[in-house]
């Protein structure tokens, strides 16, 4: 496996943690890196609350790289409670597709960390349909 996936794991490790911040809004059981074509990883965590106010974590890492000026992604992998669980939701993958429309299916997502499983964002989303 490539060091930049376990670079990016090891991103993803160092922020996620669940905790309780309120009555209504847990965060953190959920953790993503995001590698930017510039070569930077950004990282995020799930925030759930009431009223679909909350965020993947996946959509956060990517909210906090173009916060920081960038906006071209290589690289996603996301820690969840299911380690073999590693695809995007839809709204992640939508957010993926809208920011590159022209590139998106190049992305690279880690689907399995331990078994090393890699799928593009095209394989994944083949006929989205921004095309």
């Amino acid at each position: 496996m490539e060091q930049i996936w376990k670079d990016m794991h090891d991103a993803a490790e160092a922020v996620i943690g669940a905790r309780k911040i309120s009555d209504y809004v847990t965060c953190g059981e959920v953790s993503a890196a995001v590698l930017s074509k510039s070569g930077k990883i950004y990282t995020g965590v799930c925030i759930d609350t009431c009223s679909t106010l909350g965020i993947c974590a996946e959509r956060n890492a990517i909210f906090n790289m173009i916060t920081n000026g960038e906006q071209e992604i290589a690289k996603v992998l996301c820690i969840s409670p299911n380690p073999s669980k590693g695809a995007p939701c839809g709204a992640c993958r939508e957010l993926m597709v809208q920011l590159m429309p022209e590139g998106y299916k190049d992305i690279e997502i880690m689907m399995d960390y331990e078994a090393g499983r890699i799928m593009t964002l095209g394989d994944l989303t083949p006929e989205w349909w921004i095309g």
